[in-house]
């Protein structure tokens, strides 16, 4: 049982790191034109949702084993992830939104969350 939860916890952890470059990747043609940012948000909105899936996946089977030192390291991104999904505002596109995406500075906040959670999820793997 033990070793089934953290084998699916390091697939789900090396999905989570694909993600993260990814969101990482999108971010970076915005800010250096290449695409537009509908385009941009368009295909980052597609991967919020399997994001959190992924993420809260990791968060309940630990949980669920038992490991607490592991679950209290996850359940602050799990959180943050379900907060800045029921905070989008009505008529916004999603999370990503591209009439805002360019004001307030919210491109370069994204950029650096991807890298935060980049860092985590490498940090993370080395426990697995």
């Amino acid at each position: 049982m033990e070793a089934a939860v953290f084998i699916v916890s390091l697939v789900d952890c090396c999905a989570l790191i694909f993600l993260s470059v990814y969101f990482i990747i999108t971010l970076s043609d915005l800010e250096c034109d290449y695409i537009n940012a509908r385009a941009c948000c368009s295909k980052l909105n597609k991967w919020v949702i399997p994001e959190l899936v992924g993420q809260s996946l990791t968060t309940v089977l630990m949980l669920v084993s038992m490991h607490w030192f592991i679950l209290i390291l996850n359940l602050p991104v799990a959180a943050w992830d379900v907060y800045r999904y029921v905070k989008v505002p009505l008529g916004n596109m999603g999370v990503f939104d591209p009439t805002e995406i360019h004001n307030r500075g919210q491109l370069k906040s994204h950029m650096k969350e991807a890298m935060i959670k980049l860092g985590f999820h490498l940090l993370r793997r080395r426990w697995f």
